[in-house]
């Protein structure tokens, strides 16, 4: 095979339609787009979603609710997830070698639902005042980022 005997297969490329080239082309003439009106016109036709007068469906169906674009979402953690880790060191780092976070820039929080029973340093953006409580009962330190 050589780059001079490359060719498209069958079907692969159309030829382009030629507009405007005699009556027996198919295409003569109002070149496919009827005859007068607004389309058939230079820079003419309706914007998306026009609706010919009619109310638009965007303008129609009713708009629920308010999105920030600003929220934090957190990865909540509670103490049982910690203890079932089994880490004595708990970070952004350690938690995605664990496959627990896709990244670093996710945001952290710890939740106080279960028991932490060994000490634990904990290095996180968030953490309750129950689990911070248990965290440090058992020996633990926390660190908020």
């Amino acid at each position: 095979m050589k780059l001079n005997g490359l060719q498209y297969t069958d079907g692969a490329r159309h030829s382009k339609k030629r507009l405007g080239r005699g009556t027996s082309s198919g295409l003569g003439k109002t070149a496919g787009k009827g005859h007068k009106g607004q389309t058939a016109r230079t820079g003419g036709g309706v914007s998306p979603g026009f609706e010919g007068g009619q109310t638009p469906i965007f303008r129609r169906l009713p708009k629920v609710g308010f999105t920030n674009l600003t929220t934090k979402k957190y990865v909540l953690l509670n103490l049982s997830d910690l203890e079932k880790l089994g880490l004595n060191e708990i970070n952004h780092q350690t938690l995605v070698a664990k496959k627990v976070l896709k990244n670093e820039k996710e945001l952290i929080k710890i939740l106080g639902n279960g028991t932490i029973s060994k000490s634990v340093n904990v290095k996180v953006n968030k953490v309750s005042q129950t689990a911070k409580t248990a965290i440090e009962k058992a020996g633990g330190k926390v660190e908020v980022i």
